[in-house]
Parts: structure tokens; C-alpha cells; sequence
């Protein structure tokens, strides 16, 4: 791989300092050579025995020493050093290829350092030095590093967003926003498709909700975002088949028309095919802050489950904000759902840590989560046989979040994803208790994730919760809770407890406050 004279020197130095730093947060696979070729190209008879050159060598000896002698410029008999040379061959096709990998990670992992410089020249304020590193990234993007695969395709997206803030209203922008309800869904949708991270939210949300209504004639759920309500035609065809026949069935759902009003009438076509008594009501108002329990007008004798399938984090806010004497609105929204004292809450969020006021933190952290997300997206593809990129709607809803990430600052920014720790913390403040998830929905979610198990996908319990996990890193984790009873102290306490030690609490010993920063 070609490189100038300004970039070698710096690559090198570079390489010798982050390799271990950076590419322990990245699971690529970088495209080798095919099984057959490289086996062939390296086998026996890729390279001549040394006894026959060495023959062949030594049945020229005496012409050549003639020649030596007669002319004593000429080089030394070849017969002294051609066994040396040809001992050591020239690298195969394979041992080429694995260098020429090898240098694109080299290439790769400065190409990282550069966009991260770039990410602290504009928390500086510097913007001619953020300039100067985005156009070197630019460059290496478009002459050394394959952007449709690997870490090319990761720093691609990210250069992108930085070129958006940077230059928003450049119109050579590569990214186009669309904020639309509507391309909103199908960008929701083609993700969905793309693998099982929506699958498992769904598939682990509404088994924990469906062990909650055993018994129940009746029975409430509150979508705090139900899209399509895609999640509950499972759940609505579990009902139908329960044992004494299905409850009355009511569902709230809370999102933007005509989509919220699109999925009551495609889930009160599915319940009546199914005989489920049902009923559907919504909120097209998307401030869940601005909602009071009184509005979900819950009956007397219903059992009531709330679902938020990574909503939650969309409510969070910088730390100035959160310090005024004003409620913030996670802890509104957590406060109306605990007031109507579910018997499920179920929570799904990324599991990432995104919410940092400093761009550069969030920018590394989200560069090495979406590094895993999109790596994962990419091995399902090529498991699937398809070609990369053909999966382009669910690349871009990534890639939304990336923008919302790097470009969103204050109010703008919403993708403020926290890790499990910060949620327990903030959910434990507000009066909810932990509800582990049993057996039967790890395995049940096990189950689901198995179907991607080729491509590197696995489920693991942490203390009650479940964690998507794509090779050793958590991508999704889905956790239980319910209104805290009044005698349950004790109880809460001990399962508090149990918890922090399965999570691993924190480097200082303890989980850390939700919010910190």
C-alpha cells in the first residue's frame, strides 16, 4: 500500500503506541486471501527444494570460474552465494497478503488517531488544525483504506459527521438528514431486519411481560415508543393461546402520526383474527415528560406493564441542565411510570457510555461501540452470503446516531446512551425495584440469538439483566423492574446488592451515580 513521505514516519511512530490501545475494542476480520489459492501458492512446489537449485548450481562451478578468472570485475562465482539467496525466498502470495493486511491496519489505527485529534481540536475551538486533520483523514479515507468494509467503514461514518459539524451547511455534505416520521420508521424497520438487536429488545421485553400478566383477566401495556407495534403481534398471539382463554387486552401506544395511528389498527386487525378482546389508545405528543398518569386512564384491577425499548436515554440532558432546580425529564417520566405502580417495566438500552459532555470521550467511546455494531452488521451479511452494503437503510439509521453523537451539542443532542450501571443507580433513586429475569427468558432469548450464533452473537445474564453481546462486547441489555412494594425493603436491598456484584459495580467499588460524567 502506497503512502507519501509525510505519512510513513508518522504511521510507524504511531503504530508502535496505539496498536494494543486501539484494537483491543475492535473485533474486524480482515479479508484474507481464499482457502484454495492460498493454499496452493504456499504448499509444496510454491518454491524450487534447495538441494536442486544447490545441483544445478554446482554443474555451473567451472565455466563460471573461468569467466571469474578471466575477468575480475565480474561478480563472484554464484555458486558461493546463490544457495544463501535463494534459502531465502521471496514471501509468498499468502505471507504478501498478510503483510499488506497488516499494513492496513497500521494505516487504520493512525487513521483513528487522526479523527480523534480532530474530535479534541474542535472541543479547543481550533478549527484550522480540525480542518487540517479531517482533510488528512479525507485523504487516507479516499486513497488508502477501503471504506466498505473493516475500520474504513467505521471511520468513514465518522469523518463524515465531523465534516457536518464542522462545515453543516456545506454543500458537499455526505449526509442528507431526513428528519421525516416517516423515513424515521423505515430506517427503524430495515435495522430491525438487519440482525437480532431489535428482535432480541422485543423477544426479551415481552417474555418478562408475559410471566408478569399470568393469571389476569386484565391487562394494560404503555408503549412508551411503539413504531410500527411490530413488538406486540408476538405478544397478542401468546395471549390468544393462554390456558382459560386470552385477557382483555389494552394497549397504549405513545409516537408520531399517522405511524402510531397505523399500528392500532394493524394490532386490532391481528387481535381480532386471534378472538383477544382489545382496545387501543394513543399519544401522538412525543414530550413523554409532558404526560401525567392520570392521561392512561388505567381501570381498576389492571395489571399495567411499561415498556421503553431505548427511549429512556433520549430524556437525559448535560449536567448543567440536570443541576437546576427543576425536575429533569428522565426523572418526570420515571416518576409518572412509578406512580402507576406497574408489574413490569421493561428497559432496553445500547449499552454504551455516550453521554459524556466532552466530545472527544464521547467521540472514542461511540467510535469503538458503533466499531462493533457495524463490524456485527457486516459479519451478518457476509453469513447471509449477501455483499456488503447492501444492507444501506440500517447502515444509515447508524449513522444517525453517529451524526446525533458527534454534531449534537445541548438540547440537539438525544442519543445519550449510558451502560447498565448508570441506569440501576437512576431507576434504584426513583423508587423502582429490580425484577431479575428468569431462566425461561434467558433461555427463550438464548434461543432467538442462536439462530445469529454463526456470525459471532451470544446472550449473557449480568445479575438478572441480559446482554446481547457480539464476540466479548455488549451491544443491547435488557433489564426488569417494578414498582418498589411498601414492606419490600429488605428485599430490595439484598437484590440491590446481588446486582452491583454481578455488574462489577465500577473501578472506584461502587456504581456510579446516574449521570456522572
Amino acid at each position: 500500500m502506497d503512502m507519501d513521505a509525510h505519512t510513513q514516519p508518522a504511521l510507524t511512530a504511531f503504530t508502535q503506541l496505539a496498536r494494543e490501545e486501539h484494537m483491543a475494542h475492535f473485533a474486524f476480520s480482515w479479508q484474507g486471501m481464499e482457502p484454495a489459492p492460498a493454499a496452493s501458492l504456499s504448499g509444496a512446489g510454491a518454491t524450487l527444494p534447495l538441494h536442486s537449485v544447490q545441483g544445478a548450481a554446482a554443474a555451473r562451478n567451472s565455466a563460471d570460474a573461468a569467466r571469474n578468472s578471466a575477468d575480475a570485475s565480474y561478480c563472484p562465482d554464484p555458486a558461493t552465494y546463490a544457495p544463501a539467496v535463494l534459502a531465502t525466498v521471496p514471501p509468498t502470495i499468502a505471507e504478501a497478503g498478510a503483510k499488506r493486511r497488516q499494513d492496513a491496519e497500521n494505516i487504520a489505527l493512525y487513521l483513528i488517531h487522526i479523527l480523534h485529534k480532530c474530535a479534541e481540536a474542535i472541543e479547543a475551538g481550533d478549527y484550522a488544525v480540525a480542518a487540517g486533520k479531517l482533510s488528512e483523514a479525507r485523504t487516507m479515507l479516499a486513497t488508502s483504506v477501503s471504506t466498505t468494509t473493516g475500520i474504513g467503514r467505521v471511520a468513514s461514518h465518522f469523518a463524515a459527521a465531523l465534516a457536518h459539524r464542522l462545515f453543516p451547511a456545506s454543500p458537499h455534505s455526505s449526509f442528507t438528514l431526513d428528519a421525516s416520521p416517516e423515513r424515521a420508521g423505515e430506517l427503524y424497520r430495515q435495522f430491525y431486519d438487519a440482525g437480532p438487536y431489535l428482535k432480541f429488545a422485543h423477544f426479551t421485553a415481552n417474555q418478562a411481560i408475559l410471566e408478569a400478566f399470568e393469571g389476569c383477566d386484565r391487562v394494560h401495556v404503555v408503549d412508551l415508543a411503539i413504531k410500527q407495534g411490530v413488538q406486540w403481534t408476538t405478544l397478542i398471539q401468546a395471549l390468544s393461546i393462554r390456558p382459560g382463554g386470552p385477557p382483555s387486552v389494552r394497549i397504549t401506544g405513545i409516537g408520531s402520526a399517522p405511524a402510531v395511528d397505523e399500528a392500532g389498527l394493524r394490532l386490532a386487525e391481528l387481535a381480532r383474527a386471534m378472538n383477544v378482546p382489545f382496545s387501543f389508545q394513543r399519544f401522538t405528543d412525543d414530550s413523554l415528560d409532558q404526560l401525567k398518569p392520570w392521561m392512561f386512564q388505567v381501570l381498576p384491577g389492571e395489571a399495567v406493564a411499561v415498556n421503553s425499548i431505548c427511549q429512556l436515554h433520549r430524556l437525559l440532558v448535560d449536567p448543567d441542565a440536570a443541576s437546576t432546580s427543576l425536575p429533569t425529564p428522565i426523572d418526570v417520566v420515571l416518576g409518572w411510570i412509578a406512580s402507576m405502580q406497574p408489574r413490569v417495566f421493561t428497559v432496553v438500552e445500547q449499552e454504551a457510555d455516550h453521554n459524556k459532555p466532552r466530545l472527544p470521550t464521547r467521540f472514542e467511546n461511540a467510535m469503538f461501540y458503533y466499531g462493533s455494531v457495524l463490524d456485527s452488521m457486516e459479519a451478518m451479511s457476509a453469513s447471509r452470503g449477501g455483499v456488503i452494503g447492501n444492507g444501506a437503510g440500517a447502515d444509515a439509521y447508524v449513522q444517525r446516531e453517529i451524526f446525533d453523537i458527534v454534531c449534537g451539542e445541548g438540547s440537539a443532542r438525544t442519543e445519550r446512551h449510558e451502560p447498565l450501571a448508570c441506569w440501576c443507580a437512576r431507576l434504584w433513586r426513583m423508587g423502582l425495584t429490580h425484577v431479575p429475569l428468569g431462566p425461561s427468558a434467558a433461555y427463550q432469548a438464548a434461543k432467538l440469538v442462536r439462530m445469529y450464533s454463526t456470525a459471532g452473537f451470544r446472550v449473557q445474564e449480568i445479575g438478572g439483566c441480559l446482554s446481547l453481546m457480539w464476540h466479548e462486547r455488549p451491544l443491547f441489555t435488557a433489564s426488569v423492574w417494578s414498582a418498589m412494594p411498601a414492606d419490600g425493603a429488605a428485599e430490595e436491598r439484598a437484590d440491590k446488592h446481588k446486582l452491583k456484584m454481578s455488574i462489577g459495580e465500577s473501578s472506584s467499588g461502587h456504581l456510579p451515580d446516574a449521570g456522572a460524567q
